[in-house]
């Protein structure tokens, strides 16, 4: 056994194995608590997954952690800063992101040393960095708690001295917050991210001391926590931003200064975290397309999540447990557009990458942020059927049915979730959202990156290549004739409805020609055209 894993010794520096025990136990008391933090999330919204954001990032920087004893010995600084990047990179929600900055912030000073005046700096640090990425600073919040955590130990001493003083002085704080904010007070709970941050610290406390510390709703300080308060609120007053988005950035520190301001005016809840051209931004609004184009003009956005909070926070029955939504949809999309769309159309979105699959990790995540007992799963990619198929799996282990339905393409997941009606039984939904996605035909239309050999011939870099149902059918030089020549054979089978996805890039009058040609030649077929942005291939064509 390690000494860092041993019962009852006290540690005097947290060493490499110490910070990696308080990553392992900070994940497993998270875990435990993540459904009664879930329960009291009413602020900034009541969607009630606080506990589960916080699960999630602490899950990102504990994976972070073990994959550097994985590869070799790491030194103290390196575990420290590992967690810190893991949980930037995988920081999740409000509290999630904020819980990042405040380890980044711990991680510059616990690099230097690890006894507990250090550790006192770096939970002062912390604090200060935390407020800092915060546009509007709300007392009553998690940063309330990390401050008086800080505040409780600025004497320094021992590790095993300081470790406790800010554990009580965040766990005082904690119950105070219950009357700092109006939506805290009237749901008679305190702060979730708060109290997520008091499960941290106490996580931090038994690594150090060997010994499990009282919980936040035991003695002394008696912080009452009911499963769920009567009435959600969302924003604290209103109805609130439609809207969350987050992604990591690459960019500059002038460029991220002005994305702030922009966000800053475009919704609320505005966090950005991070740092040395890499940072995590979280905001809520209303227009998720601008939030995220305001990223694209700062720098690189990827790994973009987009939740509606109408889906996510829809509960038609909160019991005494705080009970899911019945129902929800989560899918994969190409482009910040079509993330968009369906994301307004209720679905829980999960983006990919140009060259680069979600991992299964994020396709669990994206069905515990839909919150709802059934999931509809739609990975609109062949590829990814196998992945979705165990994420589906790890999430019904969890105990949500889940369904995938084995869409291949982007127009065959829109097609299912234009017939999606939650209010009818699972499996009747089930049943029509395949259907519809079985009788849309569907092709794409790419640019060849070097020679090759298709179904349709030889190619040369830079043609244009369209495929039907996954097959390569016309060799083109021109997007726009390609795509005629494409949608004729398509059509020759019949039809009812043309969809076309047209990204970013393409030339502006291709969607108005193909148009003009479907209306001409197909006089009883109908078009409808979305934009899918950024990151999605240059057209998508369904056929139904």
């Amino acid at each position: 056994m390690s000494r860092a894993l041993q019962p009852f010794e006290e540690l005097v520096e947290l060493d490499a194995e110490a910070l990696r025990t308080w990553s392992a136990r900070a994940l497993d008391a998270l875990g435990r608590e993540r459904e009664e933090i879930d329960a009291i999330n009413v602020y900034p919204v009541a969607d009630g997954d606080t506990g589960t954001n916080l699960y999630l990032t602490a899950e990102a920087a504990h994976q972070a952690v073990e994959a550097v004893f994985a590869a070799a010995e790491p030194d103290a600084a390196e575990t420290v800063r590992a967690m810190a990047h893991g949980a930037l990179l995988g920081a999740r929600g409000n509290s999630g992101t904020i819980l990042a900055q405040l380890l980044r912030g711990m991680a510059a000073v616990l690099a230097e040393g690890r006894d507990g005046d250090h550790l006192a700096r770096a939970l002062a640090e912390a604090a200060d960095a935390a407020r800092r990425a915060v546009a509007h600073p709300v007392e009553g919040t998690i940063l309330t708690v990390a401050s008086a955590a800080a505040g409780a130990c600025t004497g320094g001493g021992a590790l095993v001295e300081v470790a406790g003083s800010a554990y009580e002085g965040a766990r005082t704080a904690l119950a105070t917050t219950r009357g700092q904010l109006d939506v805290l007070t009237r749901a008679g709970v305190v702060d979730a991210g708060g109290q997520g941050l008091v499960t941290v610290l106490g996580a931090l406390v038994e690594t150090v001391t060997g010994r499990a510390p009282d919980r936040p709703g035991t003695a002394p300080h008696g912080v009452l926590v009911p499963a769920r308060p009567a009435a959600p609120e969302r924003c604290g007053d209103g109805d609130g931003p439609a809207y969350e988005v987050i992604y990591l950035l690459e960019a500059g520190d002038a460029a991220v200064d002005l994305l702030r301001s922009r966000l800053d005016a475009l919704g609320d809840s505005l966090v950005v975290v991070g740092g040395d051209g890499l940072w995590n931004v979280h905001v809520h609004v209303d227009d998720a397309g601008a939030a995220v184009e305001a990223g694209v003009e700062a720098g690189r956005p990827h790994r973009i999540r987009i939740t509606h909070f109408a889906s996510a926070a829809a509960q038609p029955d909160t019991d005494a447990r705080g009970a899911r939504a019945q129902r929800a949809v989560v899918a994969v999309v190409p482009g910040e557009g079509l993330a968009g769309l369906c994301a307004e159309a209720g679905a829980t979105t999960v983006q990919t990458r140009p060259g680069e699959q979600p991992a299964g990790d994020e396709l669990v995540d994206a069905i515990r942020r839909a919150h709802a007992r059934e999931v509809v799963l739609l990975p609109n990619d062949t590829e990814l059927r196998q992945t979705a198929a165990a994420a589906a799996e790890r999430a019904r282990a969890e105990g949500i049915r889940v369904a995938l339905i084995p869409t291949r393409a982007a127009v065959q997941g829109i097609a299912a979730l234009a017939v999606h009606e939650p209010d009818r039984r699972f499996d009747e939904d089930v049943v029509a959202m395949t259907a519809a996605a079985g009788a849309t035909r569907y092709a794409e239309l790419a640019v060849a990156e070097r020679q090759s050999f298709t179904s349709a011939g030889v190619c040369q870099a830079g043609d244009v290549l369209g495929l039907i149902e996954g097959d390569v059918a016309v060799i083109g030089q021109d997007l726009t004739e390609t795509a005629r020549t494409v949608l004729d054979r398509m059509l020759s089978a019949g039809g009812e409805l043309v969809t076309l996805i047209v990204a970013d890039g393409t030339p502006p009058d291709l969607a108005a020609a193909l148009e003009g040609h479907v209306r001409r030649g197909y006089l009883a077929v109908d078009t409808t055209t979305y934009h899918a942005g950024e990151g999605a291939p240059p057209l998508l064509i369904g056929v139904e």
